[in-house]
């Protein structure tokens, strides 16, 4: 791991390969050993980081209140001081919601955008009763002993055909979650609503779902796919929520294509 200190954090990551370069973030209750399959994967064509956001794996646990904001300040931070050029940005499920406030607040940093089993927050991409439920639902879990929360989640992050080693490895990174972090990245993120930032989009964007997600279903992709301006949508069979755990070499496939398709342009 290495590390960088931004707004007084110390945010550590991992980096392997050369080339363009690629950054990955991971979703909540995640941190960067749940890329291990795309660092392996992707390091031949790009430079692949992926962090540790704020509160997760090796870096510092940040205020409980952090803002949005204040995360996209931090992330900002953190591509400035370690990733060198202008990135493509990858962001999954909670991931996501970090790159689309970067965006927000700093649209000249990436080159591209990759969203994948993404959102526009809560908020902005379910109903209203279930964006409150899950918020209620992650306040409530977030000082129960890890286990709880990883028998509650499994079932909704995996499709019942998943390698029982991948949904192992899963387990293990998630029993690492921390509640300080839970609690700030539900601060910064559990109410948002990126609708706004969506047809502001003037990147090239891919769209990168499972079939069978259950917790970012196929509606919410399609309506990300309408909002954001020459988007491309791509559905991986047969696949659920954690998409790059459960199907890699399907998922690197799509990234590197895009990606390539990009440097060809």
């Amino acid at each position: 791991m290495e590390a960088v200190e931004v707004a007084g954090l110390r945010i550590a990551y991992q980096r392997v390969g050369q080339g363009p370069p690629l950054v990955l973030f991971h979703g909540a209750g995640d941190d960067s050993r749940s890329w291990r399959q795309q660092l392996e994967g992707l390091s031949d064509d790009f430079t692949v980081f992926a962090w540790d956001a704020p509160g997760c794996g090796q870096s510092d646990d940040p205020a409980p209140d952090l803002s949005a904001g204040e995360l996209g300040a931090i992330t900002a931070g953190f591509l400035r001081a370690a990733v060198p050029a202008k990135p493509h940005l990858l962001g999954l499920s909670w991931g996501s919601l970090v790159v689309l406030e970067l965006y927000r607040g700093y649209p000249e940093i990436p080159a591209s955008l990759i969203l994948a089993s993404a959102y526009a927050g809560w908020a902005g991409s379910l109903p209203p009763e279930e964006a409150e439920r899950r918020y209620a639902r992650v306040l409530a879990e977030i000082d129960q002993p890890p286990e709880t929360i990883i028998n509650a989640w499994l079932p909704t992050l995996f499709t019942n055909k998943a390698d029982p080693a991948v949904v192992a490895e899963a387990t293990r990174i998630m029993a690492d979650v921390r509640p300080a972090g839970m609690r700030a990245l539900l601060s910064a993120s559990g109410r948002a609503d990126y609708r706004p930032v969506l047809p502001t989009i003037a990147i090239p964007t891919l769209l990168l779902y499972g079939a069978d997600d259950q917790r970012s279903p196929l509606n919410v992709a399609h309506e990300l796919h309408r909002q954001i301006p020459g988007s491309k949508l791509e559905v991986i069979p047969d696949v659920g929520h954690l998409a790059p755990m459960e199907a890699p070499d399907a998922f690197n496939t799509e990234v590197r294509t895009f990606l390539h398709g990009i440097a060809a342009a």
